[in-house]
């Protein structure tokens, strides 16, 4: 209320079912999702609204990994839901209340953009697509929920199964299995289905249709909300027990490469050894950012420090001369000593080059799998980005490039492989592409599908 003499009149917009349940969970931590078009994101504003109609002063901060996802999925919505009661600044990104109440819109689409929200306080956090999120989003951001008021301290997410955050989501929320540091009572979760939300089935009744005709896989974890399938995975073969070895003893004789993906925002490289037999392995791994080549040069050399490397493989963009120079990339790495190949940029030949390479074979003995290719467990950034990889939307013999960061090292194999030996696409590959057309078309024709 402004004064005594005037007087505003709020209407809420009705949830659903479901949406009620998440509205009155009481958990710290709750989370609310499973199948696509289960209302999610619009639960999300109106708990917002109405947390910041109710307390006086309330500070709320929605997050999403990018900002325009951030503008259409909740700030344009939220200022038509509060006119009157609230004003939106854009420069803070916030909209304030009369009361005084603020729900600040941020987006993280990388690890740096958490720095912004360390020491900031906030009686409410929504996290949503939280399964586009590391783990570490989670973890840092429990840190920001505090404040000397009595006013409820929760973290609320909205999910659904695959994505980066896949394993931590479902480990949290769906199989509730908890470490020591973990109270069980804290957490809940409210599967939400398409179902669910009327609304969404009476403005587009064709919208549960598409989600039927999915593909295996797909369609089990965007229509029914399972989470035992990793749904849209590029690299589905990728299997720890063929894919991943203990460091072994490396010999002198062995042919060693390394390739590498380099942008202020990333240098990533591998180091890959081939024995005699032709048994390829990734011994050694770097990723770090904010490096300028002289920099980046000092971190190679250490990478590759009592190793003889015998050709080195860079992509073809770091042959573009720098307008400040007037050299490039290539050139003021070859000044450090190090001098590279031109690898080949094409991604889809590349991707499906290591696929071939991970595919698991019978080993001689006949009783077990490997694979030509294989990674040393001590590279762990490799094994935790390779299988989070996900199919592109756009082209499903490709990877997409989102969320970027997972993409650096990724980007460093390919190199690799598609410089060392282009396979050919076998016939089960020409399979497998036919497949994911048909995923991709119904992706799109679900795309096209009001989001509420």
């Amino acid at each position: 209320m402004p004064n005594n003499e005037s007087e505003i009149v709020i209407d809420l917009p009705k949830p659903q079912p479901r949406q009620v349940e998440f509205l009155q969970a009481r958990e710290k931590y709750v989370a609310y999702g499973g199948a696509r078009g289960g209302g999610k994101t619009w639960v999300v504003r109106l708990k917002a609204h109405i947390l910041c109609l109710k307390y006086p002063g309330f500070k709320a901060l929605i997050l999403r990994r990018t900002y325009p996802e951030l503008e259409d999925n909740h700030i344009t919505p939220l200022r038509e839901l509060s006119r009157g009661v609230a004003t939106y600044n854009e420069s803070k990104k916030a909209l304030t209340y009369l009361n005084g109440s603020t729900i600040r819109f941020g987006y993280a689409a990388s690890a740096g953009d958490l720095l912004r929200y360390q020491g900031q306080e906030y009686d409410v956090i929504f996290i949503d697509e939280a399964t586009q999120f590391k783990e570490e989003a989670f973890t840092k951001l429990k840190a920001c929920v505090r404040g000397v008021n009595n006013y409820p301290k929760r973290i609320y997410l909205t999910c659904n199964p695959g994505g980066i955050g896949h394993a931590w989501v479902k480990r949290l929320f769906v199989d509730r299995n908890f470490n020591e540091r973990e109270d069980s009572y804290e957490y809940r979760f409210i599967r939400a289905r398409v179902q669910d939300n009327v609304a969404l089935m009476n403005a587009d009744p064709d919208y549960l249709k598409n989600l039927e005709s999915l593909p295996d896989g797909l369609r089990e974890a965007w229509l029914e909300g399972k989470w035992d399938i990793t749904a849209g995975s590029y690299f589905a073969e990728f299997d720890r027990d063929v894919n991943v070895t203990d460091p072994i003893e490396l010999k002198d004789y062995w042919k060693y490469y390394c390739a590498i993906d380099y942008g202020l925002d990333a240098l990533a490289a591998v180091v890959v050894a081939i024995d005699e037999l032709g048994n390829e392995y990734v011994i050694r791994e770097l990723q770090e950012s904010g490096l300028i080549v002289s920099q980046a040069a000092e971190r190679l050399h250490a990478l590759v420090e009592g190793i003889n490397i015998n050709e080195w493989y860079a992509p073809p963009d770091l042959w573009s001369r720098q307008k400040d120079s007037g050299k490039s990339i290539i050139e003021l790495f070859g000044e450090s000593g190090i001098h590279f190949l031109k690898a080949n940029n094409d991604r889809v030949a590349g991707w499906l080059n290591l696929k071939e390479r991970i595919k698991a074979l019978p080993s001689p003995d006949g009783e077990s799998k490997q694979s030509r290719l294989r990674i040393f467990s001590s590279c762990k950034l490799l094994i935790e980005y390779l299988p989070m990889l996900q199919i592109s939307l756009k082209n499903p013999s490709d990877c997409d490039t989102e969320p970027h960061e997972i993409t650096h090292i990724c980007d460093a194999l390919r190199y690799f492989c598609i410089s060392r030996q282009t396979l050919p696409i076998r016939k089960e590959e020409e399979s497998y592409i036919d497949k994911y057309k048909k995923m991709a078309i119904g992706i799109s024709r679900c795309s096209r599908g009001k989001r509420f």
